[in-house]
């Protein structure tokens, strides 16, 4: 793959989580890297928020709440979605994920408000 490809995928992996991230061995690592940030997350058409509201409402439908564990303190630390905002993406997707899932997501993103509000300077 090329360098130009690589800088860009890890340039958007760290602006999607909002840390350091270094580039790492694995065909894995490189594809995720290559393809889904040097390409996909880089498309024109949707902001980075629009995306993340996209994944958000995936992986809580899917009951990835391991990965949504990444992505809500990410949006919050980016700017990108605020505490309210997070705790209405919980009441409306519990209609369409079912009660449980919402349940679940609701207390899930009051506690990493919760951490997020106590790293506040």
């Amino acid at each position: 793959m090329s360098n130009d490809k690589r800088e860009r995928g890890l340039d958007m992996m760290r602006q999607v989580y909002g840390w350091e991230i270094g580039d790492a061995p694995g065909d894995f690592f490189g594809i995720t890297v290559d393809h889904l940030f040097g390409e996909i997350w880089t498309r024109p058409g949707l902001s980075l928020r629009d995306r993340r509201l996209l994944l958000i409402g995936v992986l809580a439908g899917q009951g990835l709440n391991d990965v949504l564990d990444i992505q809500i303190p990410a949006a919050l630390g980016n700017g990108e979605l605020d505490a309210d905002e997070l705790r209405e993406i919980a009441i409306f997707l519990t209609h369409y994920i079912g009660w449980p899932l919402g349940a679940k997501l609701s207390v899930q993103i009051d506690g990493l408000i919760a951490k997020h509000e106590k790293r506040k300077p």
